[in-house]
Protein backbone atom coordinates (compact mmCIF):
# COMPACT_ATOMS: atom_id res chain seq x y z
CA UNK A 1 0.00 0.00 0.00
CA UNK A 2 1.33 3.75 -0.99
CA UNK A 3 0.59 6.83 0.85
CA UNK A 4 1.60 10.12 0.89
CA UNK A 5 2.73 10.72 3.95
CA UNK A 6 4.03 8.29 6.58
CA UNK A 7 4.64 9.66 10.14
CA UNK A 8 6.87 7.93 12.38
CA UNK A 9 5.82 8.09 15.93
CA UNK A 10 2.24 7.82 17.61
CA UNK A 11 2.58 9.84 20.37
CA UNK A 12 1.23 13.27 21.06
CA UNK A 13 3.04 15.31 18.75
CA UNK A 14 3.06 12.66 16.03
CA UNK A 15 -0.62 12.05 16.40
CA UNK A 16 -1.24 15.81 16.08
CA UNK A 17 0.44 15.83 13.03
CA UNK A 18 -1.31 13.48 11.69
CA UNK A 19 -4.42 15.06 12.32
CA UNK A 20 -3.66 18.20 10.69
CA UNK A 21 -1.99 16.80 7.59
CA UNK A 22 -5.16 14.48 7.29
CA UNK A 23 -7.41 17.61 7.41
CA UNK A 24 -5.06 19.17 4.67
CA UNK A 25 -6.31 15.93 2.51
CA UNK A 26 -3.15 13.66 2.82
CA UNK A 27 -3.21 10.30 2.92
CA UNK A 28 -1.58 9.40 5.93
CA UNK A 29 0.06 6.57 7.68
CA UNK A 30 0.95 6.60 11.22
CA UNK A 31 3.52 4.00 11.87
CA UNK A 32 4.57 3.33 15.66
CA UNK A 33 6.73 0.76 17.58
CA UNK A 34 4.31 0.63 20.70
CA UNK A 35 1.16 -1.00 21.37
CA UNK A 36 -0.87 2.32 20.99
CA UNK A 37 -0.88 5.46 20.64
CA UNK A 38 0.76 7.79 23.27
CA UNK A 39 2.50 5.18 25.12
CA UNK A 40 6.52 6.53 24.48
CA UNK A 41 7.83 9.57 25.70
CA UNK A 42 4.13 10.66 26.34
CA UNK A 43 3.08 8.40 28.82
CA UNK A 44 5.56 9.68 31.02
CA UNK A 45 5.15 13.61 30.62
CA UNK A 46 4.37 15.83 33.63
CA UNK A 47 1.88 17.57 30.99
CA UNK A 48 2.17 21.34 32.24
CA UNK A 49 0.55 23.94 30.40
CA UNK A 50 2.93 26.85 30.98
CA UNK A 51 4.39 29.78 28.78
CA UNK A 52 7.64 30.53 30.27
CA UNK A 53 9.73 30.23 27.35
CA UNK A 54 13.11 32.15 26.62
CA UNK A 55 12.33 32.74 22.76
CA UNK A 56 9.06 34.99 21.57
CA UNK A 57 8.03 32.08 19.54
CA UNK A 58 8.26 29.38 22.31
CA UNK A 59 6.06 31.96 24.28
CA UNK A 60 3.87 32.42 21.05
CA UNK A 61 3.61 28.69 20.49
CA UNK A 62 2.75 28.27 24.26
CA UNK A 63 0.23 31.18 24.17
CA UNK A 64 -1.41 29.52 21.04
CA UNK A 65 -1.33 26.24 22.94
CA UNK A 66 -3.35 26.54 25.53
CA UNK A 67 -6.38 27.65 23.65
CA UNK A 68 -6.88 24.60 22.26
CA UNK A 69 -6.28 22.40 25.81
CA UNK A 70 -9.55 24.48 26.73
CA UNK A 71 -11.31 24.21 23.86
CA UNK A 72 -10.05 20.37 23.65
CA UNK A 73 -13.40 19.10 22.17
CA UNK A 74 -13.35 21.64 19.54
CA UNK A 75 -9.63 21.43 18.31
CA UNK A 76 -10.48 17.89 18.04
CA UNK A 77 -13.73 18.20 15.76
CA UNK A 78 -14.92 14.38 16.34
CA UNK A 79 -16.55 12.28 18.81
CA UNK A 80 -13.53 10.35 20.21
CA UNK A 81 -15.20 9.37 23.56
CA UNK A 82 -13.24 10.48 26.91
CA UNK A 83 -11.45 13.19 26.99
CA UNK A 84 -8.65 14.89 27.97
CA UNK A 85 -8.77 17.28 30.49
CA UNK A 86 -6.97 20.62 31.05
CA UNK A 87 -6.89 22.12 34.60
CA UNK A 88 -6.52 25.66 35.00
CA UNK A 89 -4.59 25.44 38.38
CA UNK A 90 -2.13 28.42 37.38
CA UNK A 91 1.73 28.16 37.68
CA UNK A 92 4.45 30.17 39.54
CA UNK A 93 7.59 30.40 38.20
CA UNK A 94 9.69 31.74 41.34
CA UNK A 95 12.74 34.03 40.86
CA UNK A 96 15.70 32.31 39.93
CA UNK A 97 19.42 34.59 38.64
CA UNK A 98 19.45 31.65 35.71
CA UNK A 99 16.18 33.22 34.26
CA UNK A 100 15.68 36.52 35.79
CA UNK A 101 12.05 37.96 35.26
CA UNK A 102 13.37 41.13 33.48
CA UNK A 103 14.20 38.61 30.74
CA UNK A 104 11.44 37.11 29.77
CA UNK A 105 8.23 39.00 30.98
CA UNK A 106 8.66 41.43 27.68
CA UNK A 107 7.94 38.33 26.02
CA UNK A 108 4.91 37.68 28.12
CA UNK A 109 3.57 41.72 27.26
CA UNK A 110 4.74 41.30 23.26
CA UNK A 111 2.39 38.25 23.21
CA UNK A 112 -0.63 39.22 25.36
CA UNK A 113 -0.15 36.45 28.17
CA UNK A 114 -1.71 37.83 31.33
CA UNK A 115 0.80 37.51 35.08
CA UNK A 116 0.87 38.57 38.02
CA UNK A 117 4.39 39.84 40.10
CA UNK A 118 4.72 38.68 43.45
CA UNK A 119 6.73 39.54 46.17
CA UNK A 120 7.61 37.36 48.91
CA UNK A 121 5.33 37.97 50.88
CA UNK A 122 2.24 37.85 48.57
CA UNK A 123 3.91 34.15 47.49
CA UNK A 124 3.29 33.25 50.94
CA UNK A 125 -0.17 34.28 51.21
CA UNK A 126 -0.95 32.35 47.53
CA UNK A 127 0.66 29.42 47.82
CA UNK A 128 -0.31 28.15 51.95
CA UNK A 129 2.91 26.25 53.35
CA UNK A 130 5.50 27.32 51.05
CA UNK A 131 8.89 28.63 52.07
CA UNK A 132 9.86 31.44 50.65
CA UNK A 133 13.62 31.13 51.26
CA UNK A 134 16.12 31.94 48.33
CA UNK A 135 18.59 28.83 48.10
CA UNK A 136 20.37 29.03 44.64
CA UNK A 137 22.02 27.69 43.38
CA UNK A 138 20.56 23.90 44.07
CA UNK A 139 22.96 21.39 45.54
CA UNK A 140 22.77 18.04 46.54
CA UNK A 141 21.44 16.72 49.31
CA UNK A 142 24.62 15.15 50.73
CA UNK A 143 26.52 18.92 50.35
CA UNK A 144 25.65 20.67 54.26
CA UNK A 145 24.68 23.64 52.12
CA UNK A 146 21.57 22.30 51.45
CA UNK A 147 20.30 22.42 54.83
CA UNK A 148 21.30 26.18 55.75
CA UNK A 149 18.79 28.77 56.50
CA UNK A 150 17.72 30.53 53.91
CA UNK A 151 19.34 34.44 54.13
CA UNK A 152 16.62 36.09 51.48
CA UNK A 153 13.52 35.48 50.31
CA UNK A 154 12.25 35.52 46.73
CA UNK A 155 8.95 35.98 44.63
CA UNK A 156 7.45 34.72 41.75
CA UNK A 157 5.42 35.72 38.55
CA UNK A 158 1.79 33.92 38.33
CA UNK A 159 0.20 33.22 35.11
CA UNK A 160 -3.55 32.45 35.99
CA UNK A 161 -3.52 31.01 32.73
CA UNK A 162 -1.76 27.90 32.81
CA UNK A 163 -2.30 24.18 34.84
CA UNK A 164 -1.69 20.75 33.32
CA UNK A 165 -3.66 18.17 31.18
CA UNK A 166 -5.09 15.33 33.61
CA UNK A 167 -3.90 12.30 31.23
CA UNK A 168 -1.34 12.84 28.62
CA UNK A 169 -1.04 9.41 27.13
CA UNK A 170 -4.99 9.89 26.62
CA UNK A 171 -4.68 13.42 24.76
CA UNK A 172 -2.17 11.56 22.63
CA UNK A 173 -5.06 9.20 21.91
CA UNK A 174 -8.08 11.41 21.54
CA UNK A 175 -5.51 13.29 18.63
CA UNK A 176 -5.34 9.76 16.86
CA UNK A 177 -8.65 9.03 17.11
CA UNK A 178 -9.72 12.46 15.20
CA UNK A 179 -7.09 11.92 12.52
CA UNK A 180 -8.63 8.08 11.99
CA UNK A 181 -11.57 10.14 11.76
CA UNK A 182 -10.13 12.01 8.71
CA UNK A 183 -8.84 9.05 7.13
CA UNK A 184 -4.99 8.73 9.10
CA UNK A 185 -4.12 4.71 9.27
CA UNK A 186 -2.50 3.84 12.55
CA UNK A 187 0.04 0.86 12.81
CA UNK A 188 1.17 0.07 15.85
CA UNK A 189 4.09 -2.64 16.69
CA UNK A 190 5.76 -1.56 13.70
CA UNK A 191 9.51 -0.51 13.85
CA UNK A 192 11.03 1.35 11.05
CA UNK A 193 14.62 -0.73 9.34
CA UNK A 194 15.13 1.90 6.30
CA UNK A 195 14.32 4.77 4.42
CA UNK A 196 14.46 4.29 0.92
CA UNK A 197 15.46 7.01 -1.50
CA UNK A 198 16.14 7.98 -4.98
CA UNK A 199 17.54 11.47 -6.56
CA UNK A 200 18.04 12.72 -3.48
CA UNK A 201 14.04 11.85 -2.25
CA UNK A 202 12.40 9.64 0.08
CA UNK A 203 10.62 7.17 -2.04
CA UNK A 204 9.61 4.94 0.84
CA UNK A 205 9.81 3.03 4.56
CA UNK A 206 10.47 -0.51 5.10
CA UNK A 207 9.48 -2.15 8.34
CA UNK A 208 10.88 -5.21 9.98
CA UNK A 209 8.30 -7.15 9.07
CA UNK A 210 9.54 -6.86 5.85
CA UNK A 211 6.94 -4.72 4.61
CA UNK A 212 7.74 -1.39 2.45
CA UNK A 213 5.56 1.34 2.09
CA UNK A 214 6.00 3.30 -0.31
CA UNK A 215 5.84 7.85 0.06
CA UNK A 216 6.92 11.12 -1.06
CA UNK A 217 6.83 12.17 2.50
CA UNK A 218 8.61 11.10 6.03
CA UNK A 219 7.89 13.01 9.42
CA UNK A 220 10.35 12.02 12.09
CA UNK A 221 8.08 12.03 15.06
CA UNK A 222 10.19 9.41 16.50
CA UNK A 223 10.70 10.90 20.37
CA UNK A 224 13.63 9.13 21.59
CA UNK A 225 14.50 6.98 18.78
CA UNK A 226 14.67 10.15 16.21
CA UNK A 227 18.18 9.90 16.20
CA UNK A 228 18.33 6.33 15.28
CA UNK A 229 15.90 7.31 12.35
CA UNK A 230 17.32 10.06 11.12
CA UNK A 231 20.84 7.86 10.84
CA UNK A 232 18.47 4.90 8.42
CA UNK A 233 17.92 8.23 6.21
CA UNK A 234 21.23 9.79 6.30
CA UNK A 235 20.58 13.20 7.12
CA UNK A 236 22.26 15.21 10.17
CA UNK A 237 25.25 16.64 8.50
CA UNK A 238 23.93 20.00 8.12
CA UNK A 239 22.77 20.23 11.67
CA UNK A 240 23.80 22.87 14.08
CA UNK A 241 21.62 21.51 16.89
CA UNK A 242 21.82 17.23 17.76
CA UNK A 243 19.37 15.36 19.70
CA UNK A 244 19.48 12.60 22.47
CA UNK A 245 17.92 10.07 24.87
CA UNK A 246 18.01 10.70 28.51
CA UNK A 247 16.38 8.92 30.71
CA UNK A 248 14.33 10.75 33.02
CA UNK A 249 11.97 10.30 36.53
CA UNK A 250 9.13 11.81 37.74
CA UNK A 251 7.49 11.44 41.23
CA UNK A 252 4.21 10.71 42.45
CA UNK A 253 3.96 12.06 46.11
CA UNK A 254 0.67 10.90 48.22
CA UNK A 255 -0.27 14.80 50.30
CA UNK A 256 -2.83 13.57 52.81
CA UNK A 257 -4.61 17.18 53.23
CA UNK A 258 -4.15 17.14 49.21
CA UNK A 259 -3.13 19.74 47.33
CA UNK A 260 -4.87 22.27 45.66
CA UNK A 261 -2.58 25.04 44.56
CA UNK A 262 -0.78 26.39 41.69
CA UNK A 263 1.90 24.79 39.73
CA UNK A 264 5.26 25.58 40.90
CA UNK A 265 8.25 25.93 38.90
CA UNK A 266 11.36 26.06 41.38
CA UNK A 267 14.81 26.20 39.43
CA UNK A 268 15.83 27.47 42.34
CA UNK A 269 15.78 24.55 44.44
CA UNK A 270 15.96 22.40 40.72
CA UNK A 271 12.65 21.39 41.14
CA UNK A 272 9.03 21.79 39.94
CA UNK A 273 5.74 19.97 41.45
CA UNK A 274 2.28 20.24 40.29
CA UNK A 275 -1.38 18.83 41.74
CA UNK A 276 -2.48 15.40 40.58
CA UNK A 277 -5.99 13.45 40.40
CA UNK A 278 -6.89 13.26 44.14
CA UNK A 279 -4.80 15.97 45.66
CA UNK A 280 -1.71 14.24 45.44
CA UNK A 281 1.65 15.57 43.66
CA UNK A 282 3.85 15.13 40.79
CA UNK A 283 7.64 16.23 41.36
CA UNK A 284 10.28 16.56 38.92
CA UNK A 285 13.43 18.14 38.27
CA UNK A 286 14.64 20.85 36.20
CA UNK A 287 18.26 19.65 35.47
CA UNK A 288 20.13 21.44 37.86
CA UNK A 289 23.87 21.43 37.52
CA UNK A 290 24.47 19.66 40.37
CA UNK A 291 22.72 16.70 39.43
CA UNK A 292 24.28 13.78 36.42
CA UNK A 293 21.94 13.99 33.29
CA UNK A 294 21.10 10.06 32.45
CA UNK A 295 22.01 10.07 28.63
CA UNK A 296 21.41 6.80 27.14
CA UNK A 297 22.39 5.31 23.87
CA UNK A 298 19.47 2.82 23.63
CA UNK A 299 16.19 3.81 24.54
CA UNK A 300 14.45 0.36 24.78
CA UNK A 301 17.46 -0.71 27.64
CA UNK A 302 16.47 1.87 30.01
CA UNK A 303 15.11 1.00 33.88
CA UNK A 304 11.64 1.75 34.42
CA UNK A 305 11.90 1.44 37.85
CA UNK A 306 12.31 4.75 39.76
CA UNK A 307 15.09 4.88 41.82
CA UNK A 308 15.61 6.02 45.45
CA UNK A 309 18.23 8.41 44.77
CA UNK A 310 16.39 10.47 42.38
CA UNK A 311 12.96 9.67 44.12
CA UNK A 312 14.63 11.16 47.40
CA UNK A 313 16.21 14.22 45.89
CA UNK A 314 12.87 15.57 43.88
CA UNK A 315 11.06 15.08 46.61
CA UNK A 316 13.00 16.35 49.33
CA UNK A 317 13.86 19.42 47.43
CA UNK A 318 9.78 19.79 47.02
CA UNK A 319 9.54 19.21 50.74
CA UNK A 320 12.14 22.44 51.29
CA UNK A 321 9.73 24.24 49.38
CA UNK A 322 6.15 23.00 50.37
CA UNK A 323 7.02 22.62 54.46
CA UNK A 324 4.09 20.50 55.16
CA UNK A 325 5.23 18.15 52.59
CA UNK A 326 6.83 14.56 53.95
CA UNK A 327 9.04 12.55 51.98
CA UNK A 328 8.01 8.86 51.64
CA UNK A 329 10.49 5.72 52.30
CA UNK A 330 9.41 4.17 49.17
CA UNK A 331 10.38 5.68 45.67
CA UNK A 332 6.72 5.92 43.36
CA UNK A 333 6.63 7.60 40.09
CA UNK A 334 7.23 7.10 36.56
CA UNK A 335 10.36 6.77 34.08
CA UNK A 336 10.34 8.11 30.51
CA UNK A 337 12.88 8.67 27.84
CA UNK A 338 12.58 12.08 26.66
CA UNK A 339 14.47 13.34 23.06
CA UNK A 340 16.48 16.25 23.92
CA UNK A 341 17.67 18.98 22.05
CA UNK A 342 20.92 20.10 23.08
CA UNK A 343 19.59 23.76 23.90
CA UNK A 344 16.01 22.00 24.77
CA UNK A 345 14.51 23.61 21.95
CA UNK A 346 12.30 21.53 19.05
CA UNK A 347 13.71 21.03 15.94
CA UNK A 348 10.45 21.49 13.50
CA UNK A 349 12.12 21.52 10.33
CA UNK A 350 12.97 19.56 6.57
CA UNK A 351 16.26 18.19 6.03
CA UNK A 352 18.89 17.86 3.01
CA UNK A 353 16.85 14.95 2.06
CA UNK A 354 13.59 16.20 0.21
CA UNK A 355 10.45 14.85 1.40
CA UNK A 356 12.25 14.29 4.82
CA UNK A 357 10.54 16.59 7.99
CA UNK A 358 11.77 16.56 11.78
CA UNK A 359 9.48 17.01 14.77
CA UNK A 360 12.43 15.85 17.19
CA UNK A 361 13.46 17.35 20.52
CA UNK A 362 10.56 17.82 21.60
CA UNK A 363 10.61 15.66 25.21
CA UNK A 364 10.25 17.63 28.47
CA UNK A 365 8.83 20.80 27.48
CA UNK A 366 6.71 20.44 23.90
CA UNK A 367 3.88 18.27 25.37
CA UNK A 368 1.76 21.42 25.55
CA UNK A 369 2.43 22.95 22.24
CA UNK A 370 1.26 19.45 20.39
CA UNK A 371 -2.38 21.12 19.24
CA UNK A 372 0.16 24.09 17.54
CA UNK A 373 2.70 21.92 16.25
CA UNK A 374 0.38 19.52 14.06
CA UNK A 375 -0.53 22.93 12.33
CA UNK A 376 2.49 24.42 11.74
CA UNK A 377 3.87 21.40 10.29
CA UNK A 378 1.61 20.64 7.81
CA UNK A 379 2.21 24.91 7.32
CA UNK A 380 5.84 23.95 6.85
CA UNK A 381 5.73 20.75 4.93
CA UNK A 382 2.86 22.62 2.04
CA UNK A 383 5.19 25.09 1.57
CA UNK A 384 8.23 23.56 1.34
CA UNK A 385 6.89 21.11 -1.01
CA UNK A 386 5.22 23.76 -2.82
CA UNK A 387 8.75 24.87 -4.00
CA UNK A 388 9.73 27.31 -0.70
CA UNK A 389 13.28 27.63 0.62
CA UNK A 390 12.45 27.36 4.11
CA UNK A 391 16.58 27.70 4.35
CA UNK A 392 16.86 30.74 2.84
CA UNK A 393 13.58 32.44 3.90
CA UNK A 394 11.85 30.49 7.14
CA UNK A 395 8.48 29.43 6.70
CA UNK A 396 6.08 32.10 8.73
CA UNK A 397 2.94 30.28 10.41
CA UNK A 398 0.02 32.37 11.45
CA UNK A 399 -1.96 31.46 14.76
CA UNK A 400 -5.22 30.72 13.84
CA UNK A 401 -6.91 31.69 17.38
CA UNK A 402 -4.56 34.32 18.54
CA UNK A 403 -3.47 35.48 15.08
CA UNK A 404 0.07 35.33 15.64
CA UNK A 405 3.36 35.05 13.75
CA UNK A 406 5.49 32.42 14.28
CA UNK A 407 9.16 32.23 12.75
CA UNK A 408 9.84 28.78 12.12
CA UNK A 409 12.99 29.69 11.95
CA UNK A 410 13.42 29.57 15.48
CA UNK A 411 13.11 25.95 15.03
CA UNK A 412 15.75 25.32 12.53
CA UNK A 413 18.34 22.50 12.48
CA UNK A 414 21.04 24.67 11.82
CA UNK A 415 19.78 27.99 14.11
CA UNK A 416 22.37 29.42 16.18
CA UNK A 417 21.81 28.72 19.77
CA UNK A 418 20.23 31.05 21.93
CA UNK A 419 22.05 32.80 25.17
CA UNK A 420 19.13 33.53 26.55
CA UNK A 421 17.96 30.36 27.05
CA UNK A 422 17.86 28.40 30.26
CA UNK A 423 19.56 25.36 29.16
CA UNK A 424 17.20 22.85 30.94
CA UNK A 425 13.66 21.77 30.69
CA UNK A 426 12.25 24.81 31.38
CA UNK A 427 13.01 26.14 27.89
Amino acid sequence: MSTDVVVIGAGVIGSSIALELARAGHRVIVLDRTPGAGQGSTSASSAVVRFNFSTIAGVAMAWESHFGWLDWAGHLEHDVGDLAIFRKSGLVMLDVEAAPRTSWLPLFDEVGVPYEEWDSATLAERVPGIDVGRYWPPKRLDDEEFWKDAEHSLGGVYTPDAGYVSDPSLAAVNLACAASACGAEFRFRSTVTAVDMAGGRVTSVRLSDGTRIPCSIVVNAAGPWSGELNRLAGVGSDFTVGVRPMRQEVAHVPVLKGYEGPVVADMDLGTYLRGEVGGNLLVGGTEPECDPMQWIDDPDAIDIHPTAAVFEAQVTRAARRLTGLRVPNRARGVVGVYDVADDWTPIYDRTELEGYYLAIGTSGNQFKNAPVVGQLMTELINQVENGVDHDASPVRFRAPRTGLEIDLGAFSRKRNRTTANSGTVMG
